[in-house]
């Protein structure tokens, strides 16, 4: 049976099939084939159960889609005239082209599916086929992408410090700047528009962020954290952007960037003060075409995505000291919602550490520690330079020991002279947590949830 014949078969009385999977009505699918049949039956089944669908007739429409649009799954005809379809994929994997593709073809023999695995296929239908068939293949291919995608971005979220995990999508508190931070949140999760979360560390800016995503149109796409600052400068650009093979040495294959993984939803860029001033130039392009190009690429691809960054350190200041780009800074800043230190947030402490008790002990299996009055008036008057991030690890550390630490004890053996100052309780509690760990200032900072800079400066000013 020749080409042409095989495809008209089955082209009429599509079966609906079971349901194939949460993410096909999100997908955005080109279909590449000469033939109008062909493409008429795809648009057919296709069509009512994604999101958009495209149609190209031959090889060089359907890079000019690919030039103009992000598309999830290409289907593809390896016979086109002028080019085969193995041939034009191997072509667009050269040049930056990171969709999942299935080889539609006529001939099932080894050669052309050893040829379509190695230009780029992630799988193949034989023709004849059935509507469910490739439903079937569409769905296993953005199972498969969507799997991989996830995983990727596991790595940066098991690497992220655990204090979101607990909040996840929420701000936990009452307090009146709490309050504030929530009504500005509601108010721009509808719209397109970028935000720059400022405030100190750990005082729940990445919370914030998962919190403007859960109320966007987005929410059911993806959210990708990634923290510049903890990400090697010269890899930061292939982390973000994404690497063809071969683009830099021990680039053996291809790969998407975070901003394709985040395709369709947010990304958050926190710590945005320490991205490299060469890269601060390439992140505005971005920002404004909305388009990137993988390390490597010939081609710029376009992504459709919200962005957040967020940052504790003076943007404006850094500007002045030519530490980041002016026009940058005016580029990020045009929405700007500040998370407030803990020590400003009231009673906000107790409701925190309460939480904080019942979640870390159920997660650790150990019995939660009693907070009375008088532990609970040493939380008020101390300032949290770690935030809440600090408050965190301090009810971790407590249910570890089995008791809350001396420094915020009432009956410690060393008591708190009357009239302590919270400069003084707080040079005592860091000065505590540095002979626990035996003066290892990188664990002591990661256990009161502040920077090693900090700890040095604070050692500093005192003399240590």
């Amino acid at each position: 049976m020749g080409e042409a014949t095989r495809k008209q078969t089955d082209l009429s009385n599509p079966e609906p099939g079971p349901e194939f999977g949460p993410w096909l009505a999100q997908a955005s699918i080109l279909i590449v084939d000469d033939e109008p049949g062909m493409r008429n039956f795809l648009v057919r089944t296709l069509g009512p159960r994604c999101k958009r669908i495209e149609e190209a007739g031959d090889a060089e429409e359907a890079s000019r889609k690919l030039d103009a649009q992000h598309f999830d799954v290409v289907i593809l005809d390896n016979i086109m005239p002028g080019k085969n379809g193995v041939e034009w994929l191997a072509e667009q994997r050269a040049i930056g082209f990171f969709a999942s593709a299935i080889l539609m073809t006529a001939y099932a023999d080894l050669d052309t599916a050893i040829q379509a695995l190695r230009a780029g296929a992630v799988d193949f239908v034989l023709k004849p086929f059935r509507s469910n068939q490739i439903l079937n293949a569409v769905s296993r291919c953005l199972d498969r992408s969507r799997l991989q995608r996830e995983n990727y971005v596991l790595r940066y979220e098991l690497g992220a410090t655990s204090d979101h995990i607990l909040l996840r999508d929420r701000l936990i508190g009452h307090s009146q700047s709490i309050e504030r931070v929530r009504e500005k949140i509601a108010r721009v999760a509808p719209l397109p528009t970028t935000v720059l979360l400022t405030g100190q560390s750990g005082t729940g800016k990445e919370v914030a962020a998962r919190s403007l995503h859960a109320l966007s149109e987005r929410a059911d796409k993806p959210f990708v954290p990634v923290n510049c600052a903890a990400i090697p400068p010269e890899m930061i650009e292939s982390e973000l952007f994404g690497h063809l093979k071969g683009a830099f040495t021990g680039a053996s294959g291809a790969r998407e960037g975070l901003f394709l993984h985040a395709q369709g939803g947010t990304l958050f860029m926190d710590e945005i003060g320490e991205l490299p001033l060469n890269l601060q130039s390439k992140l505005l392009r971005v920002i404004e075409d909305r388009r990137v190009r993988p390390l490597g690429s010939e081609r710029e691809l376009p992504v459709d995505l919200r962005l957040v960054f967020a940052t504790n350190v003076d943007l404006a200041a850094e500007v002045d000291k030519g530490r980041f780009r002016a026009d940058l800074f005016y580029r990020l800043n045009v929405m700007q919602i500040h998370l407030p230190p803990l020590k400003e947030r009231g009673e906000d402490v107790q409701e925190l550490a309460t939480l904080f008790m019942v979640k870390l002990s159920q997660q650790l299996g150990m019995p939660p520690v009693p907070i009375d009055a008088a532990t609970r008036a040493a939380f008020a008057r101390y300032e949290w330079p770690g935030n809440v991030r600090e408050l965190r690890n301090l009810i971790e550390r407590s249910l570890i020991l089995g008791e809350i630490p001396d420094e915020f004890r009432p009956h410690r053996p060393d008591p708190q002279p009357a009239g302590e100052s919270l400069q003084e309780l707080e040079r005592r509690h860091i000065m505590a947590v540095l002979q626990e760990v035996g003066g290892n200032r990188n664990e002591a900072a990661r256990r009161l949830g502040i920077s090693r800079k900090t700890i040095d400066r604070k050692c500093a000013m005192w003399n240590v």
